[in-house]
Parts: structure tokens; sequence; C-alpha cells
């Protein structure tokens, strides 16, 4: 059989019909399909810097609060979408007889074209699970209460007044503490602005100034307990090229890190994200196969896998897929003599 390479027109890749083209000697070259599993996948990287009031947020403001600078990367969407493409390991060239032309069609991979599947058409996942609740800014009243104890200090028998007058340097907590009333305060007056118990007059655009300025003096002092953080959002592709002869069918897609964020399937560092295949078992055809003359064609039928993308643990999407190369090879005659 003439192995010399037919030229073809270059087309649009996809499973539509595009022109078959002929040498001199009528050899067509193809390749079977396989398919190409791609995540386009999104997160958020959070720098977390604690406040230097974090250990006493329980205490004067009634709220947990992270005590240590952190960095994290969270999942936010990933997008998974299967692909078509030319096994360049498995290409074949036949010889048509003309009237195989008129069902035979390459795309510009040199693959027969098919019409069905529904490559392209991807499944996605959005947003991450929602953090707990945060009633950090809430509340007018101090966490803290005063009780009344009574304390003697004698000296010989007597009791000693004595009065002196120091200068000396704050303690964290003592700050901590100063923070913690203007806060109160600054809630105590958008209340009594938001219900008119105040002295001066707000109303329209006077009013919305004035507690626009109260809520940053707020979140600036709030801050001092409970820290900020600043986010950045990486985006990045990966392919899963799913293998016949594996053993298992389960493969790294890509991996999250709290330092770099999404990393590639082989470094270590980060925590593995799974896609399980599950190929769903193909019954054999009924009837008895016709002896076939003249060339024939090799093609593929695809599995078809229930395709599952997990954290290890939880699944984040599943969807079904038709994956050429787990699927098995048959033939079809293209001539007849």
């Amino acid at each position: 059989m003439n192995r010399r390479l037919s030229t073809l027109v270059a087309l649009a890749l996809a499973p539509a019909a595009a022109a078959l083209a002929q040498d001199a000697m009528g050899t067509v070259s193809y390749a079977l399909p396989k398919t190409t599993i791609t995540f386009e996948v999104e997160a958020v990287l959070e720098n977390f810097y604690a406040g230097p009031y974090a250990k006493y947020a329980q205490k004067y403001l009634g709220v947990n609060a992270r005590q240590e600078d952190q960095r994290t990367c969270t999942l936010s969407a990933v997008k998974m979408t299967p692909y078509i493409e030319a096994d360049q390991t498995q290409r074949y060239y036949v010889t048509p007889d003309k009237g195989a032309l008129s069902f035979l069609s390459l795309t510009s991979q040199g693959l027969v074209a098919v019409s069905d599947g529904s490559f392209g058409n991807g499944s996605q996942w959005r947003f991450a699970s929602q953090a707990g609740a945060d009633f950090s800014d809430k509340g007018v009243s101090s966490n803290l209460t005063s009780e009344a104890t009574t304390l003697f200090r004698g000296v010989d028998g007597n009791r000693v007044a004595v009065q002196q007058n120091m200068v000396v340097q704050k303690s964290l907590e003592q700050r901590a503490q100063e923070a913690a009333e203007m806060i109160f305060d600054l809630r105590k007056k958008r209340v009594q602005i938001v219900t008119g118990d105040t002295d001066a007059t707000y109303s329209g655009e006077a009013m919305g100034a004035a507690l626009a300025e109260i809520a940053a003096l707020e979140k600036e002092y709030m801050s001092m307990f409970i820290g900020y953080s600043d986010f950045q959002t990486q985006k990045m592709k990966c392919d899963v090229v799913p293998e016949k002869d594996r053993k298992s069918q389960t493969y790294v897609a890509f991996r999250l890190s709290d330092t770099d964020g999404i990393v590639s399937s082989d470094n270590m560092s980060g925590k593995p994200y799974l896609l399980e295949l599950t190929p769903q078992a193909v019954s054999p055809a009924s009837g008895k196969p016709a002896a076939a003359k003249g060339a024939v064609a090799v093609y593929r039928i695809p599995a078809i896998c229930s395709v599952k993308l997990t954290d290890g643990v939880n699944p984040i999407l599943q969807d079904r897929v038709a994956v050429y190369q787990l699927g098995y090879e048959s033939y079809f005659p293209i001539s007849s003599k």
C-alpha cells in the first residue's frame, strides 16, 4: 500500500466535515482520534496579616481572631472540557474507491471527521464553600463589665494613703482596650445618627457622609484586632490525556499550593485534585460480522466514561465524557476491490 502522505486542506479542528484530498496515487493518510480533558482552573490567593491586638479580640470584642500571618490558596472555579485531537501514534494509509469520497472527510489534523459527540462543551463549577459567619463588626456594648470589690492595705496596723504620679508606657493590652472602647463609641454614634438621637441634624448626603466616615474609622480600628487580607486571582489551564494501558484510571489533574497557588500535577508541594475515570462496559455487537472485501479503514469507538473531579475526599464536579483511546478499534470497508 502506498504510504505517501496526501495533501490535506487546512480547516479548523472540529468534528465537522472537511475536504478530503487524494494524491495522484489515490492514497489517503489519517489518524485515529483521542480525547484530551482540559481544566481551566481559577484560585484565590489570600495573604492574611494578623492584627497587633489579635490576642485581645476575644476579651474586649467577644470575637475570635487569627493570631498569625498566613498565606492560603482556595479553589474558586474550575471548568472541565473534553477535546478531540489526532493520536499521532495511530496513523493509517488507505486507498478508497471514488464512491467512498462521498462519506469520508478529514479534519485539518488528519482525522476522519465525525458529526456526533459534544466536544468542546464543558462542565463548570464555581466558588468555594462559604466561610463561617462573622460577627466581628456587630454590637454596640462592651465585652467587659465591672465588679465591686474591697481592698485593704495596711502599714504597721495603720491605713496609709500615698499619692504618686509616674509616667509609664501603656501596655499592649491597655492600647487594645482603648481601641475597643473607641470601636464601641463609634458604633453608638452611628446608632445615634441613624435614630436622630443627637444634637446635630443629619439628612441626605450629610448623613451618608457621616456614616461612611464612621464606618471607615471603625474598619481601621477593627483591623488592629482581626487583621486584614489582600487577595490575588490566579488562572491556569491543565490537561489530562487518559492512557488505555494504564492500570489505574485515576490521574492528578492539578495541585493547589498555599505558597505557590495552582501548580502542575508533578509538583509535590501542592494538594492533589484527582480525576477519576470509570469506563462504561461495552456489550458485544449483535449478529455476525460480514467478511470485508477490498480495503478497509480502522476507526475508534469511544468508551463512555463517568468522570469525576475530587479533592481526594469531596467531589467537585462530575460528567459523562466519550474518551476515544479507552474504547476499541473496528473496521469499515472503503473499497470493493
